[in-house]
């Protein structure tokens, strides 16, 4: 059996430089987010999400040297969060305009949520495309996106990211 592959774990010392928040201010929307690690050591990504001005959507990203991931089949996230729905997205090439991309609901308590890679489906600016779901042959960024189509506040706690 392959052990779990870590692609971040939080604490107190985290560096957080590989990490950006990303609203929708980037098409004209007034959405705001942040980052920050609380007490525990878990990162926190909270903010509001306005559809004011076409907006609507917050994101949190991390791009990383590439991973080989052929051998995992399935994302595992230790989090909390505020009994809403999130996206959970991830790149092959940080530089491709399209993720492929999974909806996850939370509780409002701790949860692990576990994401099978092969499900994850291809999408750029909310459309699905045409092309294979995820190929799970290399991975360069992971993020998390709120964007329900409606005016939030959100708050999403996360421990732990790894690939099983």
């Amino acid at each position: 059996m392959t052990p779990s592959l870590v692609i971040f774990d939080f604490d107190a010392n985290s560096n957080l430089s590989n990490w950006n928040v990303v609203n929708d201010g980037v098409m004209g929307g007034i959405s705001k987010a942040k980052l920050e690690i609380n007490q525990d050591g878990n990162a926190i990504f909270k903010g509001t999400v306005s559809l004011e001005n076409n907006g609507g959507f917050a994101s949190l990203r991390y791009r990383f040297n590439t991973k080989e991931v052929g051998e995992y089949t399935k994302v595992i996230i230790r989090l909390k969060g505020d009994k809403t729905t999130y996206q959970f997205r991830t790149k092959t090439n940080a530089y491709d305009r399209h993720s492929y991309i999974a909806l996850f609901e939370t509780t409002g308590e701790w949860q692990t949520i576990e994401i099978s890679l092969s499900e994850m489906y291809p999408a750029f600016r909310g459309r699905k495309l045409s092309i294979p779901n995820y190929p799970s042959e290399q991975m360069q960024e992971i993020a998390f996106l709120i964007g329900n189509k409606k005016a939030e506040n959100f708050k999403l706690e996360i421990d732990k990211i790894s690939l099983q």
